[in-house]
């Protein structure tokens, strides 16, 4: 230990670890000035190069951040802590609407798509070297991405939404560089992206996206890279519209080396039409999962871009796993030829629980945004409060700090299993817990 910091070692990546390990157990908390450099040397007996090393290797994984003469801080989200530990615990009689799960009665059974693939695979067993892409599921795919408006690309499939977007932004991006994301957004992207050792720069969101002003400044403010959520965003369920989609257009053109990403949360679980903004710049990926529509635990995702994109992500892709297990490409294959799952029934049952809380809200006098999906965001003057007073009345929703950087204060309302009246009583206990009332630690 040194004295107020609890730093120790002699080499850089002993340095490094050990300040690692203070932020995640808490000792070091976001925001915290750390020693200047030659100080810390000199309290460790190393050379000060040393120190710069390990301050290196902290700022390329996302822990810490520095600012010239202002000196090195504890990134506010730093990886090691996650914003995962921002959660609610739900006791026994709590209604659990935080989780963001789909419902598990609208997720299509397994059972039979698996048994078809492996039959499928016993005849036909995948052998290494072999395409990592099942061949019916690409074609599945690439009629999907053109009835959409997504233009042509080479196919890659990923394990889920999130590594298919790591590994674009691995791609083309280097430590350093900066990447504008929504905010409020997905928590798990405002964690990986500073995880990789770049920068985040906050673009506000409306009911109809990204803002466009926020995502030129962004841009014009040196962002190598924007991440847009088409629909059904976490947590506001904002849905790109073709205004707001013909505005963003016009400004990534104006900056045409800017890597684009797209990920289409709510495919398979929405009504709203996509509006892509793929192949407005030079590079750009368009990321479309099936975990929400076929259940979490279908870890896969189609993933289509430019041609170099693709190719490193596969090239990279080779030199780690290989492939998505095709065993699993084959069951969704085959779920999606039984049309196993209604789109339009399961985007309609979302709809209405959606739009009855948003209803029995607005006539309460609260506000609430939920254009697509599985979430309605409910702007909150005290965050805190609010949600300590929702558990206290046996209501479980997910502080908005899992996903704001700058924005206002809110909460995530999953109403995936909102049944019957419970819009009505739940509408109820949030008017109640927006009212004046001593704030309560959740965390």
């Amino acid at each position: 230990m040194l004295g107020e910091y609890p730093i120790s070692g002699r080499r850089a990546v002993d340095i490094s670890e050990s300040v690692e390990r203070a932020v995640g157990s808490g000792e070091l908390s976001p925001g915290q000035l750390l020693p200047p450099m030659r100080e810390l040397a000199e309290r460790l007996g190393v050379n000060p190069n040393t120190v710069a090393a390990a301050y290196r290797t902290l700022r390329e994984r996302g822990v810490i951040e520095t600012a010239g003469r202002r000196g090195s801080r504890v990134r506010p989200a730093p990886a090691t802590t996650g914003r995962n530990r921002i959660r609610v615990d739900v006791p026994e009689g709590v209604r659990d609407v935080a989780s963001g799960n789909p419902d598990p009665v609208l997720l299509p059974p397994l059972a039979a798509a698996f048994a078809a693939a492996a039959a499928e695979g016993d005849h036909a067993p995948v052998l290494y070297g072999e395409d990592p892409v099942e061949p019916e599921l690409a074609r599945l795919a690439r009629a999907g991405f053109d009835a959409d408006g997504v233009p042509d690309g080479p196919l890659a499939v990923a394990s889920g939404a999130l590594d298919g977007v790591e590994r674009v932004l691995v791609a083309h991006l280097r430590p350093g560089d900066t990447v504008a994301v929504e905010d409020p957004g997905w928590g798990r992207t405002l964690d990986l992206v500073p995880a990789l050792g770049l920068r985040t720069v906050p673009v506000g969101v409306d009911d109809e996206g990204p803002r466009a002003d926020d995502v030129r400044r962004a841009l014009q403010a040196g962002a190598r890279a924007l991440i847009v959520t088409s629909r059904a965003q976490n947590p506001t369920g904002a849905a790109v519209s073709a205004t707001r989609a013909q505005a963003l257009r016009s400004v990534v053109r104006e900056h045409p080396e800017t890597l684009l990403i797209e990920d289409d949360h709510g495919h398979g679980i929405v009504d709203v039409p996509l509006h892509p903004l793929a192949g407005a710049t030079r590079h750009w990926a368009f990321v479309r999962s099936a975990a929400k529509a076929y259940g979490p635990d279908l870890r896969l995702a189609l993933l289509t871009g430019d041609d170099v994109t693709v190719d490193r992500v596969r090239g990279r892709q080779r030199l780690g796993p290989g492939w998505v297990s095709r065993l699993m490409q084959r069951a969704l294959v085959r779920l999606w030829a039984d049309a196993a799952v209604d789109t339009r029934a399961v985007a309609a049952a979302y709809g209405r629980r959606r739009n009855a809380l948003i209803g029995a809200l607005g006539r309460r006098g609260v506000a609430a945004h939920g254009r697509s999906g599985m979430n309605v965001w409910v702007p909150v003057p005290d965050e805190t409060g609010a949600v300590a007073r929702l558990l206290h009345a046996g209501w479980a929703v997910a502080p908005g700090a899992r996903f704001r950087m700058g924005s206002p204060p809110g909460v995530r309302v999953t109403v995936s299993t909102l049944a019957g009246q419970e819009a009505e009583a739940l509408a109820d206990a949030i008017a109640s817990a927006l009212g004046p009332g001593p704030a309560r630690s959740y965390v």
